[in-house]
């Protein structure tokens, strides 16, 4: 039968995980206990794996199992890139590592660090080889890409031959660089220049940003009650323009000061942070982004763009989008454990 089977951020838990595949129709072979569909589809993980659940061990073992027997593709997420950081020493800096071990970083780690020193340094070396996305051809089943949080095609056209043929970084020096901001230009003295390697990598897997002061529109609580100045850009959403739909500011929550925020300014973006919107008609599958279950046009998902992050790690399910090829996405090839979305909606936020 073929197809893609694009599954979401699973967070460390297993049993949601294992739910989801049984209804997939995937099983665990008798000889090897790899899940393998029954169907002869291909499930695609979108990365962050770890973090935040119970089931660190389970889960890790589950997706490479699957991803090592051919029966699964995987991309890098944040939370995996952030591992590698944590335990990578900088080449520069002997004994600091990469990702600071400040106390706000230990405890987003704190369930993936709770595994042995060996089990950690063996993952961290998978972690390391995978890629930063995935492209699949119209001959392949496609066409399709998956990415962990946005597709930027200035972001992958300035990566392509920098990575291997496989999109994954070729060396430490990379993965240094995709930790640092800023580079000093020593031919302007000491000045501190932005790094477009770091630049490129974190649109890829954390998502765009923009400044809500560029606007004129307030600082916010996000969800995690931390105060923030720069806000996530729903890049998916081609054709709109307006900083009020396409900035992830919730009116009902809280500005920097522990006010309800009110209403979102209603200004056009620039021209360039326009050009950080999705403008191609590949489909693209992402996750990253913590929507809220069940899937709503334009705020979730496009014609051409669907989001499976559907807050897993907290009380949300775990969701996949069942991909057959070329056409529009579908709301109705979003699933869950316990089936497809009742209805599609259409309503905008």
């Amino acid at each position: 039968m073929g197809g893609f089977d694009i599954i979401g951020d699973i967070h460390g838990h297993h049993a949601k995980l294992v739910e989801l595949l049984r209804r997939l129709d995937y099983l665990p072979g008798q000889d090897d206990g790899v899940w393998r569909s029954t169907n002869g589809r291909t499930a695609i993980f979108v990365g962050d794996l770890i973090d935040r659940g119970p089931e660190q061990r389970a889960v890790l073992e589950t997706v490479r199992g699957m991803v090592d027997h051919g029966d699964a593709l995987i991309v890098m997420g944040n939370h995996e890139f952030n591992a590698i950081g944590w335990a990578t020493e900088d080449p520069g800096r002997p004994g600091v590592s990469l990702r600071p071990h400040t106390a706000k970083n230990f405890d987003q780690h704190a369930a993936f660090l709770a595994l042995s020193d060996a089990e950690r340094a063996s993952w961290v070396s998978w972690f390391a080889t995978l890629p930063l996305w995935i492209e699949i051809d119209r001959d392949s089943g496609g066409p399709l890409r998956v990415v962990h949080a946005c597709w930027c095609s200035s972001a992958v056209e300035y990566l392509r031959p920098l990575l291997d043929a496989e999109h994954r970084f070729t060396s430490i020096e990379q993965i240094r660089l995709a930790h640092v901001p800023f580079r000093v230009d020593r031919s302007r003295g000491v000045a501190l220049v932005p790094n477009p390697f770091f630049e490129a990598v974190d649109t890829l897997l954390k998502g765009p940003e923009v400044d809500v002061h560029d606007y004129g529109a307030k600082e916010f609580r996000d969800k995690a009650g931390i105060t923030r100045g720069f806000a996530r850009l729903r890049w998916w959403r081609a054709g709109e323009t307006s900083f009020d739909q396409l900035a992830e500011i919730d009116p009902a929550g809280l500005d920097g000061n522990g006010e309800p925020y009110g209403d979102v300014v209603q200004v056009d973006l620039t021209p360039h942070d326009r050009r950080k919107i999705y403008a191609d008609d590949i489909p693209v599958v992402f996750g990253h982004h913590w929507r809220t279950w069940s899937p709503t046009l334009k705020v979730d998902f496009t014609d051409v763009a669907a989001c499976v992050d559907f807050s897993a790690a907290k009380d949300g399910p775990l969701v996949a989008y069942r991909f057959d090829g070329p056409g529009p996405i579908d709301p109705r090839h979003y699933l869950t454990a316990d089936g497809p979305v009742a209805l599609p909606s259409s309503a905008d936020s």
